[in-house]
């Protein structure tokens, strides 16, 4: 619900605002109050604390643009919303008012219930975008310093290593095991270096792009330029997951080979999974049951498990429904031989016909309302069961749920 104030000392004007915003857009909902006087507005306005001001320009104590000198004064000006309204067309008045912070301008008499619609929905977007970016811009610069910090902590381990190493091939052959292992975690780090100061490069510029854009077109008069603004929207909602995300895709790349086998048991794992995602699930209240029994334990890459597991698991309590309780089960058996983990939710769901063929591709996202994601987790699911030679096949219906079900060809432990 958006809360819109009327500025105006002409009660017909008032009136016709009113009409024209009263039922509101498809967009938002809208609830209004008016005041008549420059001051009333700003008493209002301290009390109220709207939205968005319709702010008539001539008013029987002072002037729009007093006022909006007035409203700075209550709230920062970067918050400020308000579309001016004046009963003349004055072009240099039109510009004084939006210097001066106004969102938007309109004539009397010049508009109707549409333009006046579509008028204060845009402003009230174009402020609410304009504080999430600076907000996340904010919080850009601070992963940014945080990733350099990073990778001089990095680099120094390296060199470190690369000492120890130098020592350790002098030795004798006792410790040669060991030194494969150094190797191995150099390697490691090697991997998560180049993914830090390359792959990673790419996000930030296009960050850097879209700031840039922003700052060059400021005021958005077309609607479709609010697209610059979703594709803002879209990466800083993505930084610091796709971080995580793409270092973990790059490793199981990299690292293809060097894992083992071993025996493992699905209830440790969904215990140590569970412990991870402990505050989301104690922050959705979800009720989760699991029943291992029919297939207890399989030979399989414990971390590789354990992802493909901790990601559907945070998928479905990032996409719950809302407006019912959440319900997730997990459960593991065999069909027709082959070993099956089963993760099962009355979520969100997707329209599988429509999106099913994308299910797994990189960076695509089927709820771009849920700011959590970045469309790398099913990716890496895929790939890892893939890896191993299995496959996912997944049921969904929209606001229903969604179940996967992982097909491992994986060995059975001893029950």
């Amino acid at each position: 619900m958006k809360r819109i104030l009327l500025i105006d000392d002409n009660p017909e004007d008032r009136m016709l605002y009113r009409r024209y915003l009263g039922h509101g857009t498809d967009r938002m909902r809208v609830e209004i109050a008016e005041a008549s006087s420059g001051q009333d507005g700003l008493d209002l306005f301290r009390e109220w604390q709207p939205d968005c001001v319709l702010l008539d320009y001539n008013l029987p104590d002072t002037d729009g643009l007093a006022m909006l000198d007035g409203l700075k004064q209550l709230a920062p000006a970067d918050s400020l919303c308000v579309v001016m309204i004046t009963g003349g067309g004055s072009e240099t008045l039109a510009v004084r008012a939006l210097n001066s912070g106004a969102l938007d301008y309109l004539v009397k008499q010049e508009f109707d219930r549409e333009l006046l619609t579509k008028t204060v929905v845009h402003a009230i977007e174009k402020n609410e975008w304009r504080q999430y970016v600076a907000r996340y811009h904010s919080e850009l610069q601070s992963v940014n310093r945080q990733l350099r910090d990073s990778l001089a902590e990095l680099t120094n381990i390296r060199e470190e290593l690369h000492d120890k190493n130098a020592q350790l091939l002098s030795a004798n052959e006792a410790i040669i095991a060991r030194n494969q292992q150094l190797a191995r975690t150099n390697q490691d780090l090697d991997n998560f270096v180049y993914a830090a100061s390359h792959d990673l490069r790419q996000p930030v510029n296009n960050l850097t792009g879209l700031f840039d854009e922003l700052r060059r077109s400021a005021t958005f008069n077309d609607p479709e330029e609010a697209v610059v603004l979703r594709l803002i929207d879209d990466s800083l909602q993505s930084l610091s997951t796709t971080i995580t995300d793409l270092a973990a895709v790059v490793q199981e790349q990299r690292s293809h080979g060097e894992q083992f086998a071993e025996p493992v048991s699905f209830t440790d794992v969904a215990s140590d999974v569970l412990q991870a995602l402990q505050p989301q699930v104690l922050a959705t209240q979800a009720e989760l049951e699991t029943d291992f029994t029919a297939l207890p334990t399989l030979t399989y890459v414990r971390s590789n498990l354990r992802t493909i597991l901790l990601n559907l698991l945070s998928n479905a309590l990032k996409y719950r429904e809302p407006d019912r309780a959440l319900r997730i089960s997990v459960r593991s058996y065999e069909a027709d031989g082959i070993p099956v983990l089963e993760v099962a939710d009355n979520g969100l769901g997707m329209n599988l016909n429509r999106y099913g063929n994308e299910l797994f591709h990189l960076f695509r996202r089927f709820h771009p309302q849920i700011s959590e994601g970045t469309g790398v987790g099913l990716f890496l699911v895929n790939r890892l069961v893939q890896g191993h030679g299995g496959s996912v096949a997944v049921e969904s219906k929209e606001h229903q749920g969604t179940t996967f079900k992982i097909f491992l060809h994986g060995k059975n432990g001893p029950g």
